[in-house]
């Protein structure tokens, strides 16, 4: 293991019991397969500062605001060796406010609403699959962050306590 890193951050956009998600095209890392709603790569002044990463993508991607959200929580931070590179995704969450037209449009793809329930037989990177069926069977009813370490065969995840 070289300690190659790369850091990325994913936000999911819920309105009531529907989730946005993103069918993202001509992406670098992942293309072709539905993500959260906004994302991406850590500029170098983020790097301690996973919020601000988040924040600037969705302005990026979607145009909106932290005043068009509301409840932004980093509920997941995910951990994969992929090709001798630690991969460290930090996903949050957030609810859509009122006045932001259900209409959105990304410049990384197609953006899409999609009933909660829904979400189990959709493609998506091996991470964010394991961290939306976790989020839909019991991470959406608490407000606790997780850790998952996953695999192509599993993933742990874990409450992470403040200790």
């Amino acid at each position: 293991m070289e300690g190659k890193l790369r850091n990325m951050t994913a936000i999911y956009l819920l309105r009531g019991e529907k989730v946005l998600l993103l069918y993202r095209q001509g992406g670098r890392v992942v293309n072709d397969v539905w993500t959260g709603s906004a994302g991406g790569h850590f500029e170098k002044d983020e790097l301690n500062d996973a919020k601000a990463c988040v924040l600037r993508e969705l302005y990026e991607e979607l145009g909106l605001r932290p005043e068009d959200i509301g409840g932004l929580a980093l509920r997941y931070i995910a951990l994969r060796n992929v090709k001798g590179e630690i991969r460290q995704n930090y996903y949050f969450f957030a609810n859509i406010k009122e006045h932001v037209d259900d209409n959105l449009v990304s410049n990384e793809g197609l953006c899409r609403w999609f009933p909660l329930e829904d979400t189990g037989s959709l493609e998506m990177p091996l991470s964010a699959k394991y961290i939306m069926n976790h989020f839909r069977e019991k991470g959406h009813l608490t407000e606790r962050t997780y850790i998952c370490i996953a695999n192509a065969h599993k993933a742990d995840i874990l409450e992470l306590a403040e200790s």
